[in-house]
């Protein structure tokens, strides 16, 4: 069975190289459903708490809400970083509340002070895919990711091995045998 849960995300971002409108910086409000698979845990009758699925992929996928997204190669990365280093802003500003940690993977890195992530491949629905699941796959059983952005949509289906042990009172992934939210701790 599966549980689903989705995300909006605010961002702007270019196809570099791109000949067509998406070759100039622009914005998008994208729409990430993440749908995971596993037993039914009988303790609290789902799969996952839809509400923590969204908290675990929250938790780095905030990084991409209200950020600009760059491929590496991009000739504005460089302009767009002297000028947040003018304006003070590069390194964070006190506003700059709703950030995740940094994080970097082959597909992605994430600068939360500058709400900036740099991928390493065109920003697309499809290249949010992979990052999305490079970033979770070890977290959560994701079986299908969707991303709609714009009229631009992709869906993307993955088998799931992992064996992640869950709280029996939660539902939630235990953490060395620990429940993080209850404090559950498990006999193995």
């Amino acid at each position: 069975m599966r549980s689903i849960t989705t995300l909006h995300l605010q961002y702007a971002h270019r196809f570099y190289g791109f000949k067509g409108e998406a070759q100039y910086l622009h914005g998008h409000t994208g729409i990430l459903t993440i749908e995971v698979e596993d037993s039914i845990n009988p303790g609290v009758n789902m799969v996952f708490p839809c509400n923590e699925i969204k908290k675990t992929a929250w938790a780095l996928l905030q990084n991409f809400d209200h950020a600009l997204i760059l491929r590496s190669d991009d000739p504005l990365l460089p302009a767009i970083l002297d000028v947040y280093e003018k304006q003070g802003i590069k390194n964070g500003a006190p506003t700059n509340t709703n950030k995740g940690p940094a994080f970097k993977s082959e597909l992605a890195t994430a600068y939360p002070d500058c709400r900036l992530v740099v991928t390493k491949e065109t920003m697309t629905v499809e290249g949010m895919i992979k990052i999305v699941y490079d970033l979770l796959k070890d977290k959560l059983n994701i079986v299908k990711l969707t991303f709609v952005s714009g009229d631009n949509s992709a869906s993307a289906e993955f088998k799931t091995s992992n064996n992640i042990e869950r709280c029996p009172m939660c539902g939630i992934s235990m953490v060395d045998g620990v429940c993080p939210k209850c404090g559950y701790r498990s006999s193995k």
